[in-house]
């Protein structure tokens, strides 16, 4: 039986390509609202980040996620990373 084939998508933060299932997906829907996507099926624009602090860290002081969605990402969006990672970590 054929194998089934990964998706794959890029870290904003290290910029590695990893398997979908092991990113956390923000999303920027058609209203222009940005979220947090736990499921990974939102409709939107995604944008991907690893499950690590560091990777937040370095996406965030670049602007990653405001270059990605070219919009203004509100603080609520980082404080829902923060304790998604947070809660990952503890």
């Amino acid at each position: 039986m054929k194998q089934k084939k990964l998706p794959l998508r890029m870290c904003l933060g290290c910029h590695e390509m990893k398997p979908k299932k092991e990113l956390i997906r923000i999303v920027k829907n058609k209203e222009g609202s940005i979220n947090v996507d736990f499921t990974g099926k939102m409709a939107g624009r995604g944008a991907y980040i690893c499950k690590s602090m560091q990777c937040f860290e370095k996406a965030r002081k670049g602007k990653k996620l405001e270059k990605a969605f070219e919009s203004r990402i509100d603080e609520n969006v980082y404080e829902t990373l923060i304790k998604q990672l947070e809660g990952n970590n503890g």
